[in-house]
């Protein structure tokens, strides 16, 4: 149903005035925010994955000049209203901002775009175009926590199809050997890319083809699940190849072709499927709406600016300057105790990629016969680029050629503060054969924790009352032969001995106690 707003005469045009003010809003907005949009930008460059976000405000625009006609002979009328609402969604901003959590900030910024565009046009004319304006989410590059699950599932069908095909299959995390040669699901793998990019058509196709709001619904639905399936039957059909071919096709760049070209077919299909149930055409000629004078350009422009930069302002306010010196700091390895002994050298290759730390150390220990690695990383002033939660982090790097992920999950594990869960990797030495069982948490103030939004949480918690937090990467690591039962049963036992040990360190070395 198209949206009531009010119209002009034709040959008449109230939008002159309007439009200059509302470039001159964005713009000043943009300028307040300059280093979330340039970190926006930047993700767009940096990220096969999100290169799509280049075009999406391109099609907002082209959705909004196909309406042009009906926007001609219409009165935009600034309100007030989301003025308003930009100071709590700028608060939103400021807290992810203070604990440096990118897509909030960013989700945060588009919004308040959105918001001035409201502001500026008035409410009629902006539910009038919705869908354009909300389409300008999609440009926030959102995505990354699926990667894992969607490995996970695309093992899991390819196995299974594997299986049912009667071709016999020894399957590791997101391993797997066939007679005629190995596989793995690696992060390109994943069908990320296929998900968004279908996802972003999806939303673009619904719109355009459909008027009723279930079927737009059900599109966009479908298009979410169809390329999660379809990624799962091109990596069998890609696997199928190479065993058929006794590894000679679908090994190399061919592998990235078939994925493209099938995904392509994939899409290709849904959407002539799609089109069969298209909607009628509907109406785009705005109906007369009975609506007093709106506020004007200037009041409405001055309004969403003292509102947006209430964030900013903010942020400034709670920012103490960084303490004078180097924050450095030199760790030493925790004392062993509890019949805990240090190893020297190293006794596997293995070590986690950490990044920003003040202070880091990797020392071994040995009780009997059991070894374990300890890496504790410490951040005294977390800033940017400096994070305890970072991307960047990660036990195996996508470019670790000695050392593959073979399983991520959770885990519950007790210590002498109480329970807490830990991340929990299994690795594998793609040469040696050599498996480890690794856990890693975070550590902010005197809170454990392997969820990184509740590490963010206690974070914001610090910052609010002006305190900078300390924080902690803590990553053990043990080997293991048949099953990593053995090894975590190593690593509770080193955990149950040696953490006053630890609790020590971090004191000392964050320079406060809990």
């Amino acid at each position: 149903m198209v949206a009531s707003i009010a119209r002009v005469a034709p040959g008449k045009s109230a939008w002159g005035p309007v439009l200059v003010g509302l470039v001159f809003v964005l713009a000043l907005v943009s300028a307040l925010f300059a280093d979330t949009l340039r970190a926006l930008v930047s993700t767009w460059m940096g990220s096969e994955t999100y290169a799509h976000g280049f075009l999406i405000v391109p099609i907002s625009l082209w959705l909004v000049w196909e309406k042009r006609a009906a926007l001609r002979v219409t009165v935009p009328q600034p309100t007030l209203l989301p003025a308003l609402l930009m100071l709590p969604v700028g608060l939103v901003w400021l807290l992810a901002q203070l604990v440096d959590v990118r897509v909030v900030q960013e989700y945060a910024f588009v919004c308040l775009l959105i918001l001035a565009i409201w502001a500026m046009i008035g409410t009629a004319t902006a539910r009038f175009l919705a869908f354009p304006l909300g389409f300008l989410l999609l440009a926030v590059p959102v995505g990354d926590g699926l990667t894992y699950p969607l490995m996970n599932f695309t093992a899991d069908f390819s196995v299974n199809m594997l299986r049912l095909t009667g071709i016999p299959v020894y399957r590791d995390g997101t391993f797997f050997s066939l007679p005629t040669g190995d596989w793995s699901v690696i992060e390109e793998c994943s069908g990320i890319r296929y998900l968004l990019a279908s996802v972003t058509l999806g939303v673009l196709f619904s719109y355009l083809t459909y008027s009723k709001i279930w079927k737009r619904v059900l599109f966009i639905a479908l298009s979410a699940l169809v390329p999660i399936l379809a990624n799962g039957l091109r990596a069998y059909m890609i696997v199928m190849i190479g065993h058929l071919s006794g590894m000679k096709l679908a090994t190399g760049v061919d592998h990235l072709v078939y994925g493209w070209v099938f995904f392509g077919i994939v899409i290709a299909i849904m959407f002539a499927v799609g089109a069969i149930w298209r909607d009628p055409e509907p109406d785009k000629a705005p109906r007369q709406a009975d609506s007093g004078a709106g506020r004007s350009t200037i009041v409405a422009a001055l309004s969403v600016l003292l509102a947006s930069a209430v964030g900013p302002g903010l942020l400034l306010a709670l920012e103490r300057a960084p303490a004078g010196g180097d924050e450095r700091v030199e760790l030493r390895s925790p004392a062993p105790v509890g019949g805990w002994q240090s190893e020297g050298g190293n006794l596997w290759s293995w070590r986690p990629h950490i990044v920003g730390t003040d202070g880091e150390v990797y020392g071994f220990y040995r009780a009997e016969a059991a070894p374990v690695g300890l890496y504790l990383g410490i951040y005294r002033r977390q800033r940017e680029g400096a994070e305890v939660v970072n991307v960047q982090n990660q036990m195996v790097p996508t470019s670790d050629l000695e050392w593959s992920d073979k399983e991520i999950t959770t885990r519950r594990i007790a210590s002498p503060i109480g329970e807490f869960k830990v991340k929990q990797d299994r690795l594998a030495g793609r040469l040696g054969g050599q498996r480890l069982l690794v856990w890693n948490w975070y550590r902010i103030g005197a809170v454990n924790t392997s969820n990184p939004f509740v590490a963010k949480f206690a974070e914001a918690a610090y910052r609010l009352v002006g305190r900078q937090p300390s924080g902690a990467v803590i990553v053990l690591a043990a080997p293991y032969r048949e099953s990593p039962d053995e090894a975590a049963a190593v690593l509770t036992v080193f955990i149950d001995a040696m953490w006053p040990s630890l609790e020590a360190e971090i004191q000392r070395a964050t320079g406060h106690g809990r």
